[in-house]
């Protein structure tokens, strides 16, 4: 069997995306069962992407002395905070809620949830590295780790959401939202 931690797999499998090809991304926003539970998902990755961008950007700029140290540590302190409790919260949520829920919808992805399902334990492990290298930044430390460990951490953590969302969302416009809220 093939090895697909969120390390070293480039996307799902095939037989994973087999609803994908019934319901291409393209076509997520006109389906019907689009409006609701599934534009709010996407919204909250879209949150974490952003929130991933504006700390590598502030990063950069300090870096590049275009912003104040002081700064950067407040907006990164906000932030990076928001960034660690959004996604522990949203993991937990499906984890015990939603997974469950949608591999009784569609039985035959299950390999899919109990992927998503390593990929939270894995990101744990890397959400304290990026916890402690903000740290190091906020006791005054050189944000040039930070920012290293920030690009890897953002690289596997859109990995992990286009996967999720290449999974999740084809299940929900096809099963509908009944069971799930």
């Amino acid at each position: 069997m093939e090895k697909l931690t969120l390390e070293t797999r480039t996307g799902l499998p095939d037989a994973l995306r087999v609803l994908l090809a019934e319901y291409p991304r393209a076509d997520w926003p006109a389906h019907d069962n689009f409006h609701g539970l599934v534009s709010f998902w996407l919204e909250r990755h879209l949150m974490f992407r952003k929130l991933l961008e504006a700390l590598a950007s502030d990063c950069e700029a300090v870096m590049d002395v275009q912003m104040d140290p002081r700064q950067h540590g407040q907006r990164l302190q906000r932030y990076g905070s928001m960034l660690v409790s959004q996604l522990h919260g949203h993991h937990q949520i499906e984890d015990m809620h939603y997974f469950p829920k949608l591999v009784g919808m569609e039985a035959r992805l299950e390999r899919g949830f109990t992927l998503l399902d390593a990929d939270h334990h894995a990101l744990d492990g890397l959400l304290a590295r990026f916890t402690e290298a903000a740290n190091g930044v906020l006791r005054g430390g050189e944000p040039g780790r930070f920012h290293t460990e920030l690009k890897g951490f953002a690289q596997l953590i859109d990995r992990h959401l286009v996967d999720e969302e290449e999974l999740i969302v084809p299940v929900i416009l096809k099963h509908g939202v009944g069971g799930l809220e």
